[in-house]
């Protein structure tokens, strides 16, 4: 590939630091990434909202900011794609339904205020599947447009990995940052639960909703992650504390070589053949570095518990879009609100009460290894746009809120994506971008 001719093919940190020393301008790089988008958007769809002249014009003030001297952020003048449940004071944000129609905030999201602090430039809105639950919006997979790119961030995995943009944000309140990564064959990163804030992000569910990112390498995704961890009082679940030094941390050699524990998990037979042949074939090659770890009975539940908490939560976050609107939602959305109205009081708090000891379970396997190696989808991405295929893999990891993090390692019976899962302690995620990396170099 040659990132001089093309610069839609330079890594972010690339891009960033090409921008920085002026071998290329973010005019040059943005009209470079909407090129691309208007060759292939026809046939991906990852985009809801797009102005061209609005991107260029970011482009041109950042490239302006440059030649004036002044201070530059970590991703001055690069393109980043963002879901469109993030407020935008200079975008629509229509959450993926016609409820929301129109709908124009007066302020960004703090993520989104971040970016652009870091210097970002805010290519466009990315398509989300409807309330970023599970009725598909129009993007498919880049690798084979019959299938699904995944959900709910359908259109950012789908940008990234089709090169439109070197970055995306989405968010993940079970798979949907992981599953569509691992789908469109790029790397997804779901940090700790309350180290991003979700102010000015449409709200699911509280305990389970996480912002995560889209990236094209490990460094990249540290890259972007970090520059969204800064403490906001308004999001109730954040604490005050440094901000974690991520890429200078995956960029480093681990002290001593990594152990993973392969942990299968309860829902270990929803996955294809080609997915457990070839896990086989990575616990095999990683040797004495990976050893099966089997979690306790009480994890038998944690698929149950996630989906008490998910339900009786949508039906109070879109309690006004199920009363104004009920016949405009899709069956399935509304099939969960449904019952999620029907969860008793004493169902959703002892779900709630049984992440702790989910989490001390954990934490004695953390005591031995560095990171929990586990697929991240039951399979390939699945043919036909119905749906966007399972998040089962990775509903445990959600509910306990533990950062996660999909490496495009494997390639399934179809030659289509197959990401591999690495789990982190809670907390500790420069630790699990650091083994991350380590693992990509390893095989």
């Amino acid at each position: 590939m040659n990132t001089a001719s093309d610069p839609t093919l330079l890594s972010a940190v690339e891009a960033a630091g090409a921008i920085r020393d002026g071998r290329i301008t973010s005019e040059a790089l943005v009209t470079a990434c909407l090129d691309r988008i208007a060759a292939l958007e026809e046939r991906i769809g990852a985009w809801a909202h797009l102005d061209p002249g609005h991107a260029l014009n970011q482009a041109r003030a950042a490239d302006l900011a440059r030649r004036e001297g002044k201070a530059l952020g970590a991703l001055h003048g690069v393109p980043v794609g963002v879901k469109d449940i993030f407020d935008t004071k200079d975008m629509p944000t229509e959450d993926g339904t016609v409820l929301h129609a129109g709908h124009r905030p007066m302020e960004d999201a703090t993520a989104v205020a971040l970016l652009r602090e870091a210097g970002a430039i805010l290519l466009g809105k990315t398509v989300t599947t409807e309330l970023a639950v599970f009725s598909p919006g129009k993007t498919r997979n880049p690798h084979d447009p019959s299938r699904t790119p995944g959900g709910s961030s359908s259109g950012s995995a789908a940008a990234v990995a089709a090169f439109m943009a070197p970055l995306a944000i989405g968010t993940q309140s079970n798979g949907s940052v992981i599953r569509p990564a691992s789908y469109c064959g790029v790397y997804g990163y779901k940090p700790s639960h309350g180290l991003i804030s979700r102010h000015g992000v449409l709200q699911q569910s509280r305990p389970l909703d996480q912002v995560g990112v889209f990236a094209r390498t490990v460094e990249d995704a540290a890259l972007i992650a970090e520059q969204m961890m800064a403490y906001d009082d308004r999001d109730p679940d954040m604490r005050p504390r440094a901000r974690p030094a991520l890429r200078k941390t995956a960029l480093e050699e681990p002290p001593i070589p990594p152990r993973l524990a392969f942990v299968k998990t309860p829902v270990w037979g929803q996955a294809e053949e080609d997915t457990k042949e070839a896990f086989a074939e990575l616990a095999a090659h990683l040797g004495e570095s990976a050893v099966e770890v089997a979690l306790p009975e009480l994890f038998d539940e944690a698929v149950g518990l996630h989906r008490a908490i998910m339900e009786a939560d949508l039906a109070r976050s879109f309690e006004r879009e199920y009363a104004d609107g009920k016949d405009r939602l899709s069956p399935i959305l509304r099939e969960m609100i449904e019952r999620g109205q029907k969860v008793l009081a004493v169902e959703y708090n002892r779900a709630l009460s049984q992440i702790p000891a989910l989490n001390q379970a954990l934490d004695k396997v953390f005591e031995w290894h560095d990171g929990i190696l586990t697929p991240a989808t039951t399979g390939e991405a699945p043919v036909g746009l119905e749906s966007t295929g399972s998040p089962i893999f990775c509903t445990l990891w959600t509910l306990c809120g533990m950062p996660a993090i999909t490496l495009p390692m494997m390639q399934g019976a179809n030659g289509m994506p197959i990401g591999v899962q690495l789990v982190g302690a809670r907390g500790d995620d420069a630790r699990l971008l650091r083994t991350a990396r380590w693992l990509v170099n390893r095989t």
